[in-house]
């Protein structure tokens, strides 16, 4: 059958690697599933896509998992996801119940991931053949919407909407093209570095620098202790795992996963804000909402469903609209880059096989986490042991070497991976948002593109008011995102 063509004991190996390397730089706290992607990132490309593809999805499901090992064991948020795994995890570790706390923890993520990838499967060719109806016009006001969201589920609007809109200013450096409806002539180009910006900043190493450079600048800056030894990260205890566990949980599971895939759907939100309100909806709802805060599992059964219902969710926009769901779906553009494909409407279509190859990956690799973590969760838990000022030197090293080789052998490139590790780390500092830039600095030409064809079409801005209904939604949608983060803040303020 055609649908199995793609399954080599190549890209079965890839994404179960992918998956434990993932769950490692999960389980470390200070690495990310991003950063994880960021850095292996160029080793796709001699790989092809769909084999690169399933090492990147093992490595985003790997990472997005492996970061409630610490926040149970240590009370420390393996990745921003998992924040409030900390909050039941780690009381039941200090009652001597770490193990039963981490297979509770493993199998909500088993089943997140999963549900979330059945709703990519039956919701994204749907929406990828509604969108392929849209006109100039449409596909430049969903743009516009996913920055209005991003920036409205931003700590702070006008912070994440100016982090968008800069993301946008960036992407615009270079030529723009008389095929695009431009002049052909450079723009926002510094005296002296026309023949380096002339086709503007690449994608890659930009991606590679925010995620990658940027996560060990900082984590740098904080000090890089010892590390922890075998004898203080306790997993055992009086306490055993049972599944029985699971009999009151069935609608929490489902419930979770589904604001999860939700709130992935949603461009730019990301996880902390999946697991946030997967709890908080978990805790409302609850007949022990008491118990919430000193060692309910049903708290690690809300947070890590939701957190792995971010998997699938956030893939939904990114392969039916090219918009990406959070800034790991970001760098997954990068991959599609590296081969010459562009995601959007027509790319499950027209690419059936890479598409099959997506979801086979996806579900192999919420096994691969499950066996590896529920199995061996004695020795998946010693991770959080391994030295960081052993970690740093080699990511570091990969970074360097995937800018510079991903261009073949363009200088300039490493340049631009330190200039934007040194911007994401001043990013950091004065509170702009890293996901509304980078999807902003993705999306931003299209968007230009977008608009002036719309223009050259039909000659009036008054079009984007009155093409179509969808135009009005879309319009109705935005102005809601905006006047709705404006009175959540202002009342967030009152309080």
């Amino acid at each position: 059958m055609a649908f199995f063509e793609f399954i080599t004991p190549l890209f079965l190996s890839l994404v179960v690697a992918g998956t434990f390397v993932g769950i490692v730089f999960g389980a470390i706290p200070g690495m990310t599933a991003t950063m994880a992607v960021a850095v292996c990132l160029p080793l796709t490309y001699p790989l092809g896509l769909e084999n690169g593809l399933a090492l990147l999805l093992g490595l985003y499901v790997g990472g997005i998992s492996g970061g409630l090992v610490p926040a149970i064991l240590l009370n420390i948020p393996g990745t921003p996801s998992s924040i409030t795994t900390t909050f039941d995890g780690y009381p039941m570790t200090q009652r001597g119940e770490g193990e039963r706390a981490l297979k509770i923890g493993i199998v909500s993520s088993l089943v997140g991931g999963l549900i979330s990838l059945l709703i990519l499967f039956l919701f994204a060719p749907v929406l990828a053949d509604f969108a392929i109806r849209f006109s100039y016009v449409e596909k430049f006001l969903i743009i516009l919407f996913a920055l209005s969201v991003m920036g409205a589920l931003s700590r702070d609007l006008l912070i994440g909407i100016f982090s968008g809109v800069l993301g946008i200013f960036i992407s615009l450096i270079g030529v723009y093209d008389v095929s695009d409806g431009g002049n052909g002539k450079l723009r926002l180009i510094p005296p002296g570095t026309e023949y380096w910006l002339e086709s503007g900043f690449s994608l890659l190493p930009v991606l590679i620098g925010l995620f990658g450079l940027t996560a060990v600048l900082s984590e740098a800056e904080l000090g890089v202790p010892k590390g922890l030894t075998r004898d203080q990260v306790k997993v055992g205890g009086h306490s055993k795992f049972s599944f029985s566990v699971f009999k009151d949980q069935i609608v929490n599971l489902i419930r979770s996963s589904g604001i999860g895939t939700f709130v992935g759907i949603l461009p730019g939100v990301g996880g902390s804000a999946a697991s946030i309100l997967a709890y908080t909806n978990a805790k409302t709802f609850s007949k022990n909402r008491d118990n919430f805060g000193k060692g309910e599992p049903a708290g690690i059964v809300a947070s890590e469903a939701g957190n792995n219902g971010l998997t699938g969710g956030a893939l939904v926009p990114l392969l039916s609209l090219g918009i990406p769901g959070d800034s790991t779906t970001a760098l997954l553009i990068g991959a599609f880059t590296l081969q010459g494909v562009q995601v959007g409407p027509l790319f499950i279509g027209d690419n059936p096989a890479t598409w099959n190859a997506m979801i086979f990956a996806m579900m192999i690799a919420n096994v691969a986490m499950f066996v590896m973590m529920f199995f061996a969760i004695r020795y998946v838990a010693l991770i959080v042991t391994v030295p960081k000022h052993i970690l740093f030197p080699v990511i570091l090293m990969m970074c360097v070497i995937g800018a510079y080789t991903i261009n073949y052998g363009v200088m300039f490139d490493v340049w631009t991976l330190a200039i934007f590790g040194l911007f994401g780390w001043f990013a950091y500092h004065i509170r702009l948002e890293i996901a509304p830039f980078i999807i902003g600095f993705i999306l931003g030409p299209s968007a230009e593109v977008y608009f002036v064809k719309s223009l050259e079409s039909f000659g009036d801005i008054t079009i984007f008011f009155t093409k179509s209904w969808i135009a009005i939604l879309l319009w109705i949608l935005i102005l809601a995102s905006i006047i709705g983060s404006a009175y959540i803040s202002k009342s967030a303020k009152q309080d």
